[in-house]
Parts: structure tokens; C-alpha cells; sequence
């Protein structure tokens, strides 16, 4: 098969002999006449082959490359094949089945495949197809899904419903539709999962490690968890054997939501949900009354130009949990903003401990979860950091 031909500027080929995944406009000396979504093959100014990528009409980033190569090689199915199969099997390697069935299975940029997040909860198999070069695919993808065991495959995302419907007439489904909600296992730990109407793809999973780190400090303890959505940390916290637990969120479907999974623990005499900005829970809590405190927002920046405004606002949060916690309490303190650096984050954890004039400590630096890869070459695959800190 033919492709169509992405030539760089002559000296800009630096980043892809370096593997990094994303090729940038300015880069480009002459763009091919394809459509948006299109395989296309990347050369250097002297013709060089440098691999294979999604192009993009509509983006800064032209093409996300899947393939580094220096020879042409078959995009067959067999490739696509391969490439799925490589993933499923490092999770078989990372997963003990026994006490987890919800996690990753496909890392996009992480497993070499930009463009499509594939998470597995039981039998159900969900889908965000991020970009048309990935939602192009999908009619050889979902095949190969089938063939690994995901009988029920759902779409998480607008564009790909719009794709679905012109392919199938079946709603967001793929093949046959699954009774809602769904019970998985995380670490031992029982969650009901809404697939069809939860953030995400139904649930929190990159936070599966730090749940389990929470849970190693649990016991006894007054725990807060902040945005708590349907609960996560609230139920390790309570397995574990803490003595209460409080967990906030402006929402009132996701109290609901962790409300439901409280009695599904059955641990609902130690629990206490509230419906509330955390912002002002936090302002009116009393200090010195939590052992430990949860600060788990959402992505305060979510592109490059909001950077400053999230800074203040991690900032302030952290500012109020640093001044409430009891003395030898610890914070649990997370970013998923991808546009706020390791770095950055600790900077302002920093600047909010200094001004609240209390000893702060680090305890663990805490990230995503061994099924969220990340690719060395792509460093902003490196999206959830955190810090387990002691407060004196």
C-alpha cells in the first residue's frame, strides 16, 4: 500500500530519531494532500524513511507518530494485531486477576498506539478514541477486541460515536450492550461501576497504587478524602480499618455514587458523605480533627494558557489541607494536570507549606500506576504526580 509522504524541514528531524511521538507543524516543509486521519509516512528533507504516523488537519500536531522505522513495513492487520497483543499481554504480566479486574489495557502514547485508551472493567472493555486517525481503525480494531475475550465494548467518546452510528445501529455499543452497572474487584476491594454514565471511562483507575499506599496508613485513623467522587479512597480507607471517613464533592451524583459503594463495603456506621464546594468544606472544617486528608482534584489545567490560574488554585487547596491536618497527620496531595510538571507541582506544595509555617516532610513521591506506561521518550505521558507528606 502507498502512502502519502510528510517531508521535515532540512535539521528538524532531531525529535524523531529521538521517538518522541509528536510531530509538530513547524517542522514540516511540505504536507501531503490527505485527509484528516490518514496513515502517512514521515521522510527527512533528503528522503530518509522515519516511520509511520495519524495525520491531523486540525491540529498543531500533524501527525502522532505510532511506527519508527527506517525500512517500510505491512500496516496489515496483523500489524494491529501485534501491537494489541503487546499490550494485553504486559498487563497479564502486572495484573493479579484474582484481586483486580478493572485497569488499563492500552496506554495510548504508553503503548505506542496514540490516539485510544482501552480500560477493562470485568468483561467490559471501554473505549476513547482521542483522534480520527485512531477512529479510522476502528472497524479492524474492535475484531481483534472480540478476539482477545471483551464480548461487551463500549465508546466513551463523542467522535467515536459518531463513527459507531454510521458503521452500526447500536448506540455506543459495540457487538451487544451490558447491563449496567458492573461489580469489579481493585486490590480485593469491591466497586460498582457505571460505564455508561461515570467521568472517565467509568472510574479513577490511575489511582489504584495510591489508594492501596493510603490504606497502608488507615487504620484508626479520621480520614478526609476531597473530591471524592464515588469513593475510592474512602474505601480503602474504611477496609483498612479507619476509624471515620468523610468524602466531599460538589457533585451529588457522585456522593451517590460513593455513598452506594460504602454499603457495597458495608461499612456505612464509619462513613459520612457532604455535598459541598471542598474549597469551603475545607475553609469551615476544624482544625486538627483529621489524621489524614485526601487532595485529589480535578485537572486544574487543561491546556497550557490555564497553567498560572491552576497554580494558584493547587496553591490555595493545599494551603487549606496543610492547615487543618492534626499534627502528625499526613496529606495526600495529587495533580492530573498534564501541563503541571512534577516539578512545578512541588514548587507550589512548597509554597503553600511555607506559608502555613508548619514542618512539612515527603514522605513518597507518588505517580500512575505500573498499567499507565510511560513512554521514556514522551515524558508528557507522566500526567498524575503526587506527594504523601507528613505535617508536624
Amino acid at each position: 500500500m502507498e502512502f502519502k509522504k510528510i517531508i521535515l524541514k532540512s535539521g528538524r528531524e532531531r525529535s524523531l530519531i529521538n521517538r518522541h511521538p509528536w510531530l509538530f507543524s513547524g517542522a514540516v516543509k511540505q504536507l501531503p494532500n490527505a485527509e484528516n486521519g490518514e496513515i502517512v509516512m514521515i521522510q527527512t528533507n533528503h528522503n530518509e524513511l522515519l516511520g509511520y504516523g495519524f495525520f491531523s488537519t486540525q491540529s498543531q500536531i500533524v501527525c502522532r507518530i505510532f511506527e519508527f522505522t527506517s525500512e517500510p513495513i505491512a500496516l496489515d492487520n496483523a500489524y494491529w494485531r501485534q501491537k494489541l497483543n503487546n499490550a494485553f499481554e504486559l498487563r497479564k504480566r502486572l495484573i493479579d486477576s484474582n484481586t483486580t479486574t478493572c485497569y488499563r489495557l492500552l496506554h495510548a502514547e504508553g503503548d505506542f498506539f496514540p490516539g485510544i485508551i482501552a480500560d477493562v472493567y470485568a468483561d467490559v472493555l471501554v473505549l476513547q478514541l482521542l483522534i480520527k486517525g485512531t477512529e479510522r481503525l476502528s472497524a479492524i480494531l474492535y475484531p481483534i477486541f472480540k478476539e482477545m475475550g471483551f464480548e461487551y465494548i463500549y465508546l466513551k467518546t463523542k467522535q467515536s460515536t459518531q463513527l459507531l452510528e454510521q458503521v452500526e445501529s447500536v448506540s455506543t455499543w459495540v457487538y451487544q450492550a451490558k447491563e449496567m452497572p458492573v461489580t469489579v474487584l481493585e486490590n480485593g476491594n469491591k466497586f460498582s461501576i457505571n460505564v455508561e454514565t461515570g467521568q472517565k471511562t467509568g472510574f479513577f483507575i490511575d489511582q489504584r497504587k495510591n489508594r492501596q499506599i493510603l490504606a497502608n496508613y488507615a487504620a484508626q485513623k479520621t480520614v478526609l478524602n476531597t473530591f471524592s467522587y464515588s469513593g475510592g479512597f474512602s474505601i480503602y480507607a474504611l477496609e483498612a480499618g479507619a476509624h471515620l471517613v468523610h468524602s466531599v464533592d460538589s457533585s451529588k451524583d457522585a456522593i451517590s455514587l460513593c455513598d452506594e459503594n460504602v454499603l457495597l463495603c458495608g461499612h456505612a456506621n464509619k462513613h459520612e458523605s457532604f455535598v459541598a464546594d471542598v474549597f469551603d468544606y475545607l475553609k469551615q472544617a476544624p482544625a486538627d480533627f483529621y489524621d489524614i486528608i485526601v487532595l485529589d482534584p480535578p485537572a486544574f489545567a487543561k491546556h497550557s494558557r490555564a497553567v498560572d490560574n491552576a497554580a494558584k488554585g493547587y496553591k490555595n487547596l493545599n494551603k487549606l489541607g496543610f492547615s487543618k491536618v492534626k499534627a502528625g497527620g499526613l496529606i495526600f496531595t495529587y495533580s492530573c494536570s498534564q501541563h503541571i510538571d512534577k516539578d512545578l507541582f512541588r514548587k507550589i506544595v512548597f509554597s503553600a507549606a511555607a506559608e502555613t509555617g508548619r514542618n512539612v516532610r515527603i514522605l513518597e513521591q507518588l505517580s500512575q500506576p505500573e498499567d499507565h506506561p510511560i513512554n521514556i521518550y514522551h515524558p508528557e505521558g507522566e500526567y498524575l504526580k503526587g506527594l504523601l507528606m507528613v505535617v508536624d
